[in-house]
């Protein structure tokens, strides 16, 4: 949890690995509780801003599984 007490990198600058397993802590953290709400709602926040990069790394991926499929069927024919 160091890294979260320090000042977290950015989260439009983490890959899709590192955005997963800071969530993952996260969680974790939030489900022990013992934070005072304001902890816990700066670390539920980050949460979220995670949880969407994770999305758009994902749909990102699957945009480019999508391109790739077109342009072989288009070689196919």
């Amino acid at each position: 949890m160091n890294e979260m007490q320090e000042a977290p990198k950015p989260v439009k600058e983490l890959g899709y690995e590192q955005c997963r397993d800071e969530l993952i802590e996260v969680v974790r953290v939030l489900e022990q509780g013992g934070l005072d709400l304001d902890a816990s709602l700066k670390l539920w926040e980050r949460g979220e801003e995670l949880a969407k990069r994770c999305e758009e790394h994902l749909a990102g991926a699957q945009a480019r599984i999508e391109a790739a499929l077109a342009a072989s069927e288009t070689d196919e024919s």
